[in-house]
């Protein structure tokens, strides 16, 4: 599996290099200026005449090139970037270099001739297989909803992601995580860098960071472990497709940052239960790099110095946001076509078999005592969520608000699902067994649940 480069200073070099004293008025001004135009980028709703209703920047942009191609044109843009995703590991020379990747690879071409179907049928009239998969719920969805939405929202949020990760707010914000995650995570200060590259970047980034990590001891078995299954979830750009498929994007501030704080909650607890609980804090060879330095001056003024220190030698803009757009593009492509083949698979197991409603009565129990209306159709949704993050939110789509809510913040907090983050995690060697990674997500689902439920009533 091909992985985009770190865009950012890597943690331990941010920490222990020697921080200058005096800053260019042009770092001040990137690392202030950045931030909020960031902040403005993913977290300001607005609505844009009648084609855009009430989203993000990122989405509007997404949604104005869509307007502007028209859906004919759009599709096969998607038809395209699922091509290129199914060429890209031979391209690469990764399609057989682990189990994993030869599986995932099948599951790529696969995607080309489901996301033709639904071309040829949607703009053509022609039907190739059996009705039921051209249900609004089945081909519709994964296409429109999320393939034709993906194709853009990547790119696009990759790149004006770095006005959040390149120019200084993720070290000035990791600097304030220092004091609390060592008692409350179990891991060093410098994970909350891979905790926020995470949410505001891409998991992919997130455990390429926490693999270097490990494997150069900085990390140990244990919180490389913690890290991966406890932070390296989707980012604020697959929230976004969440909630306008759960029609949550009129509440995108409370989904968004209740969600965030819901995940890292649940982080809390499950490093605290088995399987986390019983790992060992073994160093790779045996040797443990360096011990992280403490913050020994003001937590304010050093947060100040490490972000202006990484806005002083970021890179231009302009051929940033260009290398991000690439590093998107590559992350859209490789994504798509596993969603329509996995996506579509998961799908038919959950409408025309008993596979999940099985797997449901794991989760059954709890959605019955947190009576929630259609507890059985919660507790299959929710289940979904080990193939792809996405397919809860399709099976919950036409619910209540507080059902669609829950729902929304499990399809993040879970992290583990099969169709991207474990096999990443595979091929970035994170050393943890598939087998603890379903334990882990079976306890993240469940404390999800039961923790997102009474604040959805509170919110909504």
């Amino acid at each position: 599996m091909s992985t985009p480069e770190i865009n950012q200073s890597s943690p331990e070099a941010v920490g222990n290099a020697a921080r200058p004293r005096h800053f260019s008025a042009k770092a001040k001004a990137r690392l202030i200026g950045f931030s909020l135009l960031g902040f403005f980028c993913y977290f300001i709703s607005f609505t844009i005449a009648d084609f855009s209703k009430n989203t993000i920047v990122v989405d509007h942009i997404g949604n104005i090139i869509k307007y502007l191609l028209g859906n004919t044109v759009t599709a096969w843009v998607c038809i395209a970037a699922m091509i290129a995703g199914a060429v890209q590991p031979f391209i690469n020379k990764t399609w057989n270099k682990t189990p994993t990747n030869f599986v995932f690879t099948i599951f790529k071409i696969a995607g080309i001739p489901v996301g033709l179907i639904y071309m040829l049928n949607k703009f053509y009239g022609v039907q190739i297989g059996p009705e039921s998969i051209y249900t609004p719920g089945m081909l519709p969805f994964l296409f429109e909803k999320l393939a034709m939405s993906l194709t853009f929202v990547i790119p696009i949020g990759s790149a004006l992601i770095i006005f959040l990760t390149d120019y200084g707010l993720m070290e000035f914000t990791g600097v304030f995580a220092r004091p609390f995650m060592r008692p409350v995570y179990k891991t060093p200060g410098r994970s909350a860098i891979d905790a926020v590259a995470s949410f505001v970047g891409s998991y992919s980034i997130a455990l390429l960071i926490t693999g270097k990590q490990y494997k150069c001891g900085f990390y140990s078995r244990k919180e490389a472990a913690i890290i991966a299954t406890g932070f390296s979830t989707v980012s604020a750009t697959f929230c976004v497709v969440v909630a306008k498929t759960l029609g949550l994007m009129e509440h995108w501030n409370l989904y968004f940052w209740s969600t965030l704080a819901i995940t890292f909650v649940v982080t809390a607890i499950t490093v605290r239960l088995w399987p986390l609980r019983k790992m060992t804090n073994d160093y790779i060879d045996g040797q443990k790099m360096l011990d992280e330095p403490e913050v020994k001056e003001s937590l304010l003024k050093t947060s100040f110095e490490e972000g202006l220190t990484v806005a002083e030698d970021a890179p231009p803009i302009f051929r940033n946001m260009f290398k991000n757009l690439m590093i998107g593009i590559s992350v859209t492509i490789g994504l798509i076509p596993s969603i329509m083949s996995v996506g579509l698979l998961g799908l038919v197991l959950a409408e025309f078999t008993p596979v999940f409603d099985v797997i449901s009565y794991i989760f059954y129990p709890f959605t019955l005592l947190l009576q929630f209306p259609e507890a059985k159709l919660v507790a299959k949704s929710v289940s979904l969520g080990i193939a792809e993050m996405f397919l809860p939110a399709a099976l919950a789509k036409d619910l209540d608000m507080v059902t669609r809510y829950v729902v929304g913040v499990t399809c993040v907090s879970e992290i583990l699902f099969f169709s991207a983050s474990i096999p990443c995690m595979v091929a970035m060697n994170i050393p943890i067994s598939i087998k603890d990674m379903v334990i882990i997500w079976y306890e993240r689902v469940v404390l999800t649940l039961l923790i997102a439920t009474p604040v959805g009533l509170l919110l909504f």
